[in-house]
């Protein structure tokens, strides 16, 4: 397998992991919380007193970014290579490592590797670790 290097792109890369920066900067900074989305969006689930408009305009901002997107540029073409059962298995096993290690990519990779937090690179690798070993599986050892 090699880097697509023709349709690396980059300065949007940056962008985006920019943009990403800011966004949970504000949030811990305005908040005082941390940007983690499978604790935000499992907070609407539970919702407490005066908590929730907080999280539904964040969730609603991760959905509607794609039509502002739009404004300026083609959602760039997507391509899924798993079937349906293998989406549903992946959801599935994302929410139980979501659980088990006590967040998600977004809140231990992003805010709490910046807050240096050794409980967030625990998880963060364990996360990595975790999805090369899925790759290797079904793309080599049991294609």
């Amino acid at each position: 397998m090699q880097a697509d290097w023709n349709h690396f792109t980059p300065f949007s890369a940056l962008l985006g992991g920019g943009l990403i920066g800011l966004a949970a900067s504000l949030l811990a900074l305005a908040n005082g919380r941390v940007a983690g989305i499978s604790g935000i969006v499992g907070g609407l689930l539970k919702p407490r007193a005066g908590d929730w408009l907080w999280r539904a305009a964040f969730a609603l901002g991760l959905l509607l970014a794609p039509s502002v997107y739009l404004l300026w540029m083609p959602l760039p073409a997507s391509r899924v290579d798993a079937g349906w059962g293998e989406l549903i298995l992946a959801g599935l096993l994302v929410g139980v490592g979501t659980r088990y290690g006590a967040g998600c990519t977004s809140g231990h990779g992003v805010c709490g590797l910046a807050r240096l937090s050794p409980r967030s690179l625990a998880a963060t690798l364990c996360f990595m670790a975790s999805g090369f070993a899925s790759v290797w599986l079904l793309r080599h050892a049991l294609a």
